[in-house]
């Protein structure tokens, strides 16, 4: 099986590079820098990153060494001088109530605050352990074709390399060649918020916390958050106008912001400075046949205190499980098509959550228009929507739930039961005992196979030899060991909202399948074979067999075939027309739409 190609190596490309590697698939990853020396990473310590826990973790899985970010010890927001939300994390591992300040609302885990420059390093340093990963370096694309059994990407060049994968992925920016050659629209907004930006060292007053600071005595609207070595990120929305931005005001904005919190402008060290513009579109297609767009190629967000990042690396999860599956036993085009399905949901409705907000927030009319113009069923201030998306809250900030994914079971399962987690949305971190006897976090498990989780009351105090072969025990490992795709057996003493002896069933991304009363293993057979894209009523007459009686190599015989549909809209292209299909079918031997047209 020829590679996956990976156009792109920044923390998009990167993050996707190492998990198909962890699942056993061989990448050609695709790198603009020059192919001398190493690779650039330029430092500038006011480009960080904000990555909510669940993202938090899939670094960590992935080897990638995050000690020189920062977890904040709590979030407050301010008017004036008064104290308007205040929020507590509790650290990595530790109970929610762990350090909580007096008076603060318990928050769960802290985002993970970070110099992108040390991200892309840290990645890079995971990625040079990995034998299954060739980095090209000046790898520019100039033009790809596809045909049914993969594509052949031409680098730039008079004699550009060739190189041929099994599919191709772009993870290549905001101005993808990769969308470019794919003739994928690429709608939405320019220029919905602007920030002055600058990291300084200084003592502030609340070490460790993040804070929101609005209609401060001196100066604007700005948010501080913290970084280690007594390193600040601060943020000042820019009025609407695209005004230039002198250092002289931007060097006025921090001096109002220090005095208006020290009392007086402290001693500081100015470490980087910039203007950052935030733009909402998104692609109206993620998948072409066998090519797929990820990151800021194929979506742009960021206003309100969200985090573009955060969803790029949500994409390479979602996609990485599922391009293994084809790459190693085929797949259904149902498979491939639930990536655009559920990622262009799942960012369309927080650009849509964020357009509601943003006239609110930021418009004239204040607190009035909250209370007639803000999200379904809320008369929520400004101060909390933006609190929300900061620290990973709300419409504006909760990790995607897909609860209309096209892989589950087109009916619930008999003996189904409810649980505190929604189906399609992402699964308590609880501990769990492994197959070894470990006991782990339930994220510390994902990013390989199929979950499959006994909720059993009082495991947890005994030894593992004492209860693997008792009770359900051997009947739910016979069941796993018979589904139609890998599956990993583990049990947990509760999980929120479950009786004794419940059975979930967990994607490798960790998005929850189903909640069992018991041991089913027809019912859990059905969930795993829905998982893996095989459409109702579907024959199984092998592991690569493809829909529509397809090949062994996951495509079907008569070409390729694009996504789903328009299932979501970018910020101000949401209510307007699509193109119709996730993607058109692509002939044998055809070349792609744009490089037909060049």
């Amino acid at each position: 099986m020829d590679p996956v190609i990976v156009v792109g190596a920044g923390p998009v490309g990167l993050v996707l590079a190492l998990c198909l590697a962890r699942h056993e698939v061989r990448v050609v990853l695709l790198d603009e820098t020059p192919g001398e020396g190493p690779a650039p990473d330029e430092e500038r310590p006011a480009r960080t990153a904000v990555l909510g826990p669940d993202t938090a973790a899939l670094l960590e899985r992935l080897g990638c060494a995050t000690e020189e970010g920062a977890r904040w010890t709590g979030w407050r927001t301010m008017r004036r001088r008064a104290v308007v939300t205040r929020l507590s994390f509790a650290a990595p591992g530790a109970a929610p109530a762990a350090g909580k300040a007096e008076g603060a609302e318990e928050a769960g885990p802290s985002p993970l605050h970070l110099p992108q420059h040390v991200l892309t390093r840290e990645l890079r340093a995971a990625l040079a352990l990995e034998d299954k990963v060739r980095v090209v370096r000046a790898g520019r694309l100039e033009t790809l074709r596809q045909d049914a059994y993969g594509v052949t990407a031409q680098l730039r060049g008079d004699n550009g390399p060739t190189w041929r994968g099994s599919y191709l992925v772009g993870c290549d920016g905001a101005r993808s060649t990769v969308r470019k050659l794919l003739g994928a629209r690429f709608p939405g907004r320019t220029a919905v918020e602007r920030y002055a930006v600058a990291a300084l060292r200084a003592e502030l007053p609340w070490p460790g916390e993040a804070v929101l600071h609005r209609s401060p005595a001196r100066g604007g609207e700005v948010t501080a958050r913290p970084l280690p070595d007594g390193v600040w990120r601060l943020d000042w929305p820019l009025p609407p106008g695209g005004e230039l931005v002198t250092p002289e005001a931007l060097l006025a904005r921090v001096r109002d912001s220090l005095a208006g919190w020290c009392g007086d402008v402290p001693a500081y060290e100015l470490l980087d400075t910039g203007v950052h513009t935030v733009h909402h579109r998104l692609t109206r297609r993620m998948r072409t046949g066998r090519a797929f767009l990820a990151g800021d190629a194929a979506h742009l967000l960021g206003a309100l205190g969200t985090q573009g990042l955060d969803e790029g690396l949500r994409d390479a999860e979602n996609l990485s499980w599922k391009l293994a599956l084809a790459w190693h036993h085929g797949a259904s085009e149902a498979l491939l098509d639930s990536y655009q399905a559920e990622r262009r949901e799942a960012v369309g409705a927080r650009l849509r959550a964020a357009d509601r907000a943003l006239p609110a927030v930021r418009g004239a009319g204040g607190w009035n228009n909250v209370r007639r113009a803000l999200l379904p069923g809320a008369l929520r201030g400004h101060d909390e929507l933006l609190t929300d998306g900061h620290v990973g809250r709300g419409q504006l900030g909760t990790p995607p739930s897909y609860p209309r994914t096209p892989l589950a079971p087109a009916a619930p399962p008999a003996g189904s039961v409810a649980v505190a987690t929604p189906l399609g949305a992402l699964a308590e971190n609880v501990r769990v005992t492994a197959p070894d006897g470990s006991r782990v976090p339930l994220r510390g498990r994902l990013g390989g196979d199929l979950l499959v989780v006994l909720t059993a009351p009082g495991s947890g105090v005994w030894e593992r030899r004492h209860w693997a072969d008792a009770g359900l025990m051997p009947q739910l490992e016979a069941a796993v060991s018979a589904l139609p795709m890998r599956a990993e057996l583990l049990v947990t003493d509760e999980y929120p909202g479950a009786p004794a002896h419940t059975v979930l069933v967990v994607r490798p991304d960790g998005h929850l399948v189903a909640a069992l009363a018991g041991v089913r293993p027809a019912e859990l057979y059905a969930c795993a074979d829905a998982v893996r894209g095989r459409a109702a009523g579907e024959g199984s007459e092998g592991e690569g067999r493809a829909a529509g009686g397809g090949r062994a190599d996951g495509m079907r015989s008569d070409g390729m075939q694009g996504g789903s549909g328009d299932t979501a809209g970018a910020a101000g292209a949401a209510s307007g027309g699509g193109e119709g299909s996730g993607g058109a079918r692509v002939p044998e031997g055809a070349p792609s739409e744009a490089t037909a047209n060049r």
